[in-house]
């Protein structure tokens, strides 16, 4: 069986209630060598993809809890295994267990720095809560690890977007003469709510 597609957790759009759209799993296959190697997982990649899979089966078919359990009875076994880690934390973000999936994404900031994708992933938990500034940050921590980051990069626009988005309508409350402002609100309004898709 082959392993998923590499996915990005997407920022919500602007124009709802912020969500945190569908989780994703990144091919066991594209994380780095030598974090494999340091985990003693390389030579064990096509039994690994079989469980990320199913894992994700799982999960696609509306059954998270059981998802979960099986996530969880693998790291208890494998407990440096960082790909069913990172899943975890997508798994119990789904289950809007927002807390328990920011701190361990933040454990795999620390444990595994040479990967990129546990940032974005709290960048959208954090944009999901409002929280832009923090998002930011964690977008560029990302990006510095990975510049071709795609889904990176377009959740960096995103967030940029609605904090411009933010300061024009806060100038607007502090000058209501300024013709200026409403065009560009609307337009960015628009954008935002159009440009977010969920990740399959």
């Amino acid at each position: 069986m082959t392993p998923p597609a590499r996915r990005g957790g997407k920022i919500p759009p602007i124009a709802r209630l912020p969500m945190m759209h569908s989780p994703f799993f990144p091919p066991f296959g594209s994380w780095p060598r030598a974090a494999l190697l340091a985990c003693g997982l390389w030579l064990a990649l096509p039994a690994l993809a079989d469980e990320y899979a199913e894992v994700q089966r799982l999960q696609k078919s509306g059954q998270t809890a059981e998802a979960l359990a099986r996530a969880e009875e693998y790291i208890a076994a494998n407990p440096d295994d960082p790909q069913m880690r990172f899943i975890k934390a997508n798994l119990l973000a789904a289950s809007r267990r927002a807390g328990e999936a920011e701190q361990l994404l933040l454990q795999m900031t620390r444990e595994t720095p040479e990967l990129p994708e546990p940032w974005n992933n709290l960048a959208v938990l954090h944009a999901a809560q409002g929280q832009l500034d923090m998002a930011l940050s964690e977008l560029q921590s990302a990006l510095r690890l990975n510049p071709g980051y795609a889904t990176a990069l377009e959740n960096l626009g995103d967030v940029q977007a609605r904090l411009a988005l933010q300061a024009w309508q806060r100038a607007r409350q502090l000058d209501g003469g300024n013709q200026r402002l409403p065009p560009k609100i609307e337009a960015l309004h628009g954008a935002l709510g159009a440009a977010s898709k969920p990740a399959n």
